[in-house]
């Protein structure tokens, strides 16, 4: 089943002799439950990519449905809430509120959008990363890795159409990182999330179900990992 659709993306930044095209008329689709790594060098356009699938920034031109909605039809207050409820985000410096502890900082998209928490599922997601010993502990109490966790759960919180993950690994030592990305494949896996990462690491990328390949602006391969 069809998660995302993307239609000749678009986008340009500037004018005349500043003008930059950071997307080219790029197209593809993801299934629900897949995990897809987008690749490319600085300026391949990958987090400009990620910023238009969250819902972010605006393209100049062309389209994404997400669960068959076109987002950039929507006002900005539908946009906002298109990206509190169906986008999960994981940042590479984990963008937690420092004041508010392990557990206040996972359930923040569920207060912030006035709903009840499921205890069960945040318990569940509690136990799964690992920060059972950790609920009451503040950000600068805790490890990157052990951070980074924290923005996963925040992330999954909402159980999102979308989890974008913007290079999660990328300040983390190589052991962490490939706990975090087992961490990512397991919520793939028992979750049936969908999940988008960007990174410029190949190794990292072949650890996904499909690697799109980003250059200039251009998909310029698009392939399963076997």
């Amino acid at each position: 089943m069809e998660i995302l659709k993307v239609e000749n993306l678009t986008k340009i930044y500037g004018k005349g002799n500043t003008k930059v095209v950071a997307l080219d008329h790029v197209s593809f689709s993801v299934e629900k439950g897949e995990f897809v790594a987008i690749v490319g060098s600085s300026g391949s356009g990958k987090s400009t990519l990620l910023h238009l699938l969250g819902g972010v920034d605006r393209p100049t031109s062309g389209k994404i449905y997400v669960d068959g909605e076109d987002v950039y039809k929507l006002n900005e207050n539908n946009l906002a809430i298109f990206r509190r409820r169906q986008v999960g985000l994981i940042y590479q410096f984990y963008n937690l509120i420092p004041i508010l502890n392990v557990k206040e900082n996972i359930t923040l998209p569920i207060l912030l959008d006035s709903k009840p928490v499921d205890e069960d599922y945040l318990e569940e997601l509690i136990t799964t990363l690992g920060l059972k010993n950790r609920v009451s502990h503040l950000p600068n109490e805790l490890s990157g890795g052990q951070q980074q966790r924290v923005s996963i759960g925040r992330a999954l919180m909402n159980r999102p159409s979308l989890l974008l993950a913007d290079e999660p690994t990328g300040n983390l030592d190589s052991k962490t990182s490939k706990e975090i990305m087992e961490l990512l494949k397991l919520s793939n896996k028992k979750y049936h999330q969908t999940i988008i990462m960007i990174t410029h690491d190949y190794q990292l990328a072949l650890t996904a179900d499909r690697i799109i390949n980003l250059e200039d602006g251009h998909i310029i391969k698009d392939e399963k990992v076997a």
